[in-house]
């Protein structure tokens, strides 16, 4: 049954992080029922299951919210079950939170104590508003130095969108391009130098995974083993290389509000509408859905000519 289930989400084009997420719910909902077969399970189960997460586990609204999505999954996709109590299941409510913001003088602290591919790296999610994932994901083929321009493929909700390229980072993307064109060109006389394409393009155009214009931007340092089909390839490099130098950089800078790639680019909407930029424009560089979910930046519009003023500051 895991095996159909990974099976399907491939067939369904999930991300492999969805994917290792989903088994691992599947597998820890039949440990929690003694190994019963899902099959023999019903609402009460799945209930008690996620309730489990919320009571004793204390997970956030998301993650129970996986588990969910997981186990629906399961029922609907893998088993074949479509059950009335799946329709009545309650999502936990997510709560509404402020995103956490640094502030300028922060940013350039904290990008000081930063060096090599994760200072550029940081530069560049901060500079473009990328999520870490589309940035680590960047391939070659998607820097236009010529137009200042970085195409987003296949972001959030698989929708591709285009960011500003900072000019100031040009030079330095520029020898990082020359870097792998060297280390592809390496790995070509080894016999490898093929990349992972999603969806069929690998069958569509067989030539185009050894394409330097395919390859990452930010490369992994060794060749490993594609757990989806088995095949030796170079992919990009461990995104937790980046959460661990934010970390230590944070810490060398004194900067007390907790630091992430996501803290980033809250950072980077935050202080376009600062500099005066419109929300919609903000909201394409972002590629958000909805101009409500960029409306959460605008608690900076409290600061400025037209800023409430405290009463105890009268």
């Amino acid at each position: 049954m895991i095996e159909e289930a990974t099976r399907r989400l491939r067939v369904g084009h999930y991300s492999l992080r969805t994917e290792r997420a989903y088994v691992g719910w599947i597998r820890r909902f039949i440990l929690a029922n003694g190994r019963r077969h899902p099959r023999e399970l019903g609402r009460v189960q799945v209930e008690a299951f996620l309730t489990g997460l919320a009571v004793e586990g204390r997970v956030a609204a998301s993650t129970q919210n996986q588990a969910l999505s997981a186990l629906l999954f399961l029922y609907r996709d893998v088993l074949g079950m479509k059950l009335d109590w799946m329709e009545d299941v309650v999502r936990a409510k997510r709560p509404q939170r402020v995103p956490t913001v640094l502030s300028q003088l922060e940013v350039r602290a904290l990008l000081a104590h930063m060096e090599g591919r994760m200072d550029l790296l940081a530069r560049l999610l901060y500079g473009t508003g990328m999520r870490l994932m589309e940035g680590v994901r960047l391939r070659v083929k998607d820097l236009d130095f010529a137009r200042n321009e970085i195409t987003v493929r296949e972001g959030k909700g698989g929708k591709d969108r285009r960011t500003v390229l900072p000019a100031s980072l040009v030079p330095a993307l520029q020898a990082e391009v020359e870097r792998v064109q060297v280390l592809h060109r390496q790995d070509l006389a080894k016999g490898a130098g093929a990349v992972w394409l999603p969806h069929a393009l690998s069958r569509k155009y067989p030539a185009a995974a050894r394409e330097v214009g395919w390859q990452y931007v930010f490369p992994a340092r060794l060749i490993s083993l594609d757990p989806r089909d088995g095949v030796w390839r170079r992919h990009h490099l461990d995104e937790a290389m980046l959460s661990r130098a934010l970390k230590r950089a944070q810490i060398a800078a004194e900067i007390v509000k907790p630091v992430t790639a996501h803290t980033l680019r809250h950072s980077f909407a935050t202080h376009l509408i600062e500099g005066g930029y419109d929300i919609r424009t903000v909201q394409e560089l972002l590629g958000h859905k909805d101009v409500a979910t960029t409306q959460i930046y605008t608690h900076v519009l409290n600061r400025g000519a037209g800023a409430v003023l405290s009463p105890l500051d009268r």
